[in-house]
């Protein structure tokens, strides 16, 4: 298996000519592709500057010419789920044609996405990005081969995979960029480069402050480690 992380610009697609106008951006995981009308169908997230521009955004992209239906699932904020199809692109024809299967979700922003796809020998993902080339502007951001043993490993251990995402989403803010600048830093190299202090400083607040974010943020991390190592494990 040929694994491809692609940054593809498409002239034909709805949700990168709403990101070129709008401050919003997708994100999916979920496709399903209906051959007979060859349309794709998508639940997608939808995220907004602001309330404002996410209205903007989902009004264009529902009036855009290759939007074939629109809903608007749910609602939060400047955030937005929606089902929608949209008219098969050119991009997505050729990697169909060839064979190309998608190994991970879309993410849309400023103009251009994000593609993950999986092809089955060297030849094929060659021929196919020789194909995308007449008609589409792309990079290949990674370009991994990935052999049987692999590939079964990574299948059977993609729970443990996502208890670890997961982990990362349960920090907030705060946490998150303490335990980044503590990791930048130095806090926890040997000899400790970056100290309580250095990092209070940093942030503005006082040592007991930054221990307490720095505690709370390794717990919430290090629980889903050792519950994804010992489902590894098994």
């Amino acid at each position: 298996m040929i694994s491809l992380e692609m940054d593809m610009v498409q002239y034909d697609c709805p949700y990168i000519d709403t990101t070129r106008d709008y401050e919003v951006s997708f994100l999916a995981k979920q496709w399903d592709f209906h051959p007979v009308e060859r349309e794709l169908e998508t639940r997608i997230m939808v995220n907004g500057a602001d309330r404002e521009e996410l209205d903007r955004g989902l009004n264009a992209l529902e009036a855009h010419d290759h939007m074939e239906s629109y809903q608007l699932l749910r609602r939060k904020g400047d955030l937005a789920l929606i089902r929608s199809r949209i008219d098969e692109t050119n991009a997505m024809s050729v990697i169909r044609d060839h064979s190309g299967y998608i190994t991970g979700p879309f993410r849309i922003r400023d103009g251009s996405e994000i593609w993950h796809v999986g092809f089955d020998t060297e030849r094929v993902a060659e021929g196919t990005l020789s194909e995308l080339e007449r008609d589409n502007e792309y990079t290949v951001r990674s370009r991994e081969s990935v052999d049987l043993e692999d590939y079964y490993d990574l299948l059977q251990n993609i729970d443990s995979a996502k208890r670890l995402v997961d982990g990362c989403r349960e920090l907030s803010e705060v946490e998150r960029d303490t335990l980044e600048k503590a990791v930048e830093g130095g806090y926890f190299d040997t000899p400790r480069d970056a100290t309580l202090s250095s990092l209070a400083e940093e942030f503005d607040v006082s040592k007991m402050a930054i221990s307490k974010n720095l505690r709370r943020s390794q717990r919430k991390i290090l629980d889903r480690v050792t519950t994804a190592m010992n489902d590894v494990t098994e």
